[in-house]
């Protein structure tokens, strides 16, 4: 019998440019602080991680530029859309992730955003450094012929 779906984990939102500008080095899942607006807007699936990123300042470790569209049924009491939201993680990841920015041309992308099993928001973040123009066209050559590859095998 197959692996049972969970009603209760879902994938919300996923930066899939963030493979193809950098090269991701290393990931971790992190929570993320959110208003009870945000949470009902985000069960209705309307995020975009697309534009955003993270970054440590002050000793914490916060999302930049995120979108969760506004909650038409909490009236005043709704919240920004482009806020700044608090990542959850613990001290030693976060200096980890302080130590890995503070190298040359590391970046901390934020990968996916997902409801996990218990119904919790997550953040899939990862340690990325840019690809240069000429790294893209190696990775994009390579997924071409694994394409490539593929449909000649199915061939025969």
């Amino acid at each position: 019998m197959g692996k049972k779906s969970d009603p209760n984990s879902k994938q919300l939102a996923e930066n899939r440019q963030a493979r193809y500008h950098y090269a991701i080095e290393s990931d971790l899942e992190a929570g993320i602080m959110l208003t009870g607006s945000e949470v009902k807007s985000l069960r209705t699936g309307q995020s975009n991680i697309a534009e955003s990123y993270a970054s440590v300042e002050g000793g914490e470790l916060w999302l930049i530029n995120s979108y969760i569209a506004t909650y038409k049924q909490a009236g005043v009491f709704g919240h920004e859309e482009r806020r700044r939201r608090k990542l959850l993680v613990s001290r030693k990841e976060l200096s980890r992730l302080w130590q890995a920015v503070g190298r040359e041309g590391m970046t901390i992308v934020p990968l996916s955003l997902y409801f996990n099993d218990r119904g919790k928001v997550k953040l899939k973040i990862g340690v990325a450094k840019g690809k240069k123009a000429h790294d893209k066209r190696a990775s994009e050559a390579k997924r071409d012929w694994g394409r490539q590859k593929q449909r000649l095998l199915k061939q025969g």
